[in-house]
Parts: structure tokens; sequence; C-alpha cells
């Protein structure tokens, strides 16, 4: 039964006018209460798509796991919401918008990366930065596998579709982008004498720059909390380990070693993170100001900040030495890492969770 049904004795039918709801009386059969004025296209095709018996299944869960666990539960995460169907997406994103972009981002990354080796670019780069593409940019590709993976496997638990969708978007991004890499590497290192594409992975199981980056990444992929995955990765890991990788020092170093094809394929991410975060911001921010259980939620957040942050700081200054790898060298660590805890800070502010601990340390 509907949250928005009007106060009555328990509705106990599932016949045409048994109870008023939102929209009852409409031609467009409006049967949720949209963000805005009017629902939007994207409201349409998510809300109440997956059901719920606090809702419209008068009849419980139709299907249930052999142990009695129902299809979808509450419980498989710690936070608490008075209301998870209150969760809009920012990008307002669905099955149909998200493979426009992802098609739209593949051919940008596609032509430039054509137009670059059409042009001899890649035997034009620095010997110094080649082995930075080789080795650590190689690496990283395998942390965004991790961060895709991780929630893939997350989206399953969500309550609502809203919250699936959102998640399952961010996965493939993170995936689309691990990707990129991957064939970016490839496809360059037809052009470059002795590249290795293979480096890479030895550097992310090997390399002790890289160990603590893939304990925060295990750590992540290893919870059992569909939410604190979503957490760990874009309020954590992203900020002070990812972007600050991406943009304080790919982004900012390449142009210096005669690399102007890198910039444009890592762009696409930082573009995929900004919706990425907007969306997470949206959800934790409802958490915690939820008027039933913010303090709850407060306490869980705070320590999943703890343990996943930590991981993140040390990950991060493990990662300093490569910042010295360029022949020259024009992106500084110690800004890069503030300009991380900054962005830190300022998804604490959006989000009403207290990160001190973290950006003061």
């Amino acid at each position: 039964m509907s949250s928005t049904t009007q106060e009555s004795a328990p509705i106990k039918s599932g016949a045409a006018g048994a109870a008023k709801f939102a929209g009852w009386d409409s031609r467009k059969y409006n049967y949720f209460d949209p963000k805005g004025r009017r629902a939007t296209h994207y409201e349409d095709m998510t809300v109440d798509v997956q059901p719920d018996p606090k809702r419209y299944l008068l009849q419980d869960w139709i299907i249930s796991f052999a142990d009695g666990t129902p299809t979808y539960s509450e419980n498989w995460t710690i936070a608490r919401s008075s209301n998870w169907h209150a969760y809009r997406s920012v990008d307002q994103e669905w099955e149909r918008t998200h493979y426009q972009r992802q098609a739209t981002v593949c051919g940008m990354i596609q032509s430039v990366v054509e137009n670059g080796r059409r042009s001899g670019a890649p035997k034009r780069f620095d010997p110094a930065w080649v082995r930075v593409l080789q080795d650590h940019v190689g690496a990283f590709k395998h942390a965004e596998f991790g961060l895709g993976t991780s929630t893939m496997q997350a989206q399953r638990y969500g309550y609502t579709q809203m919250i699936n969708n959102a998640i399952l978007t961010n996965s493939s991004y993170k995936l689309r982008f691990a990707q990129d890499l991957t064939l970016y590497l490839s496809e360059i290192g037809l052009d470059i004498d002795g590249f290795d594409e293979h480096a890479g992975k030895k550097h992310w199981l090997e390399d002790p720059l890289w160990q603590p980056t893939r304990e925060a990444i295990e750590t992540i992929g290893g919870a059992t909390d569909f939410l604190e995955q979503y957490f760990a990765v874009n309020l954590v890991f992203e900020p002070l380990v990812a972007e600050l990788f991406r943009s304080g020092f790919v982004m900012q170093s390449a142009a210096s070693q005669n690399d102007f094809i890198t910039p444009s394929v890592v762009s696409a991410a930082e573009g995929d993170y900004e919706r990425n975060l907007a969306n997470a911001v949206e959800l934790f921010r409802m958490l915690m100001l939820d008027e039933e259980h913010a303090d709850h939620n407060r306490g869980v957040f705070g320590g999943w900040l703890q343990k996943h942050g930590s991981l993140a700081l040390a990950a991060a200054h493990q990662l300093q030495p490569i910042w010295s790898q360029p022949r020259v060298k024009v992106a500084n660590f110690t800004e890069a890492l503030e300009q991380a805890k900054n962005r830190l800070r300022a998804i604490g502010a959006e989000t009403n969770i207290d990160v001190r601990s973290i950006v003061d340390a």
C-alpha cells in the first residue's frame, strides 16, 4: 500500500479504485509523488519499478530465498532510512540515457586516440613519461576495475530501483574507464618501441608503491554492506586516491611530457566521477538528514570514514614517489594531496558528515 494513501482502514483489495494515492485520478497513472511539480521521464522509468510490500504488494514478497530472506531487504545495510523511495539521482540517468552517454564517451576517446596515433604523437612522448604510462597508469587501471566490480556487486542489494540505478551506472563508468585505459595503452604500445603492456599488472601486484592501494581496494570489495561499498568508493577512495592520481598527477603532468592524448582519455573519468559523486552525496545527505535515523547514520558513516579513510590516506602517501618520476616535473604531490583533502572537506560539508579526523591527519 502506498505511503501516500489516504489515512483510513487498511486496504485489503487490489481492485481499481480501492485506494486513493498520488495521481490516482490522472490518466497518466502517476502513482508516486514526484520530486518536482511534475514527474520526469527518469522518475517514470525508475520509481517503483522495483516492488516493495510496504507500498503496493499486499501479499508480501511473491518469492523469497530458501532461508526466508525476502527478495530485497532493508537489512542489507546497517544504514537506516524512513523512506528509501525518496531518493532521486542527480543526473537522472536510466538505461537509455546511460547507453547514449557511454557511446558518446567511447566515441570521443576512440577519435582522440586515432587522431593522436595518426599524427605520430606517441613517438614524441618523453621516454621517462612512457615508463610512467607503462608502469603506473597501467597499474591504476586495476584500481579502476576493482572499484567497478565492487559497485557491480553492491548494486544488487539496493532497496529501490533509484538506488540500484545510481550504483549500477557508477559501476558501468568505472569498468568502462578500466577498459579505456587497457585499450589506450595497448594501442600506443604499437607505436612505441619496447613498450610493455603487461608491466602495469606486475607493478599492481608487486610494486611496494601500489600495495596500500591494493589493500584499500580489496577492503572495499570485501565489505558486506552495499552502502559501505558505495560510500567508500565515492566519498573516500575517489577523492583521496583516484582523483589525486588522475587529476593531481596524470592530467597535470602529461602536457609537459609532449603528451596531449592521455589527458583527453583520463578526462572522461573525471566527468564520470562528478556524476557519481553528485548521486552519492544526494543519497548520503538524505540519510544524514533523516528525521528518524540521522543519529544512527552519523555513527555508521563515521565508522566507515575512519576505516576506509585511513587506508586511502596511506595509499595516497605511498604513491608520492611517482610524482618525481617524470623528467619534467610540474605537478606537486603536497599540493595535489591538499586539493584532495579540500575535495573531501567539500563532500563533508554537503553531506553533513564530519571528515575532520581524516583531512586533519
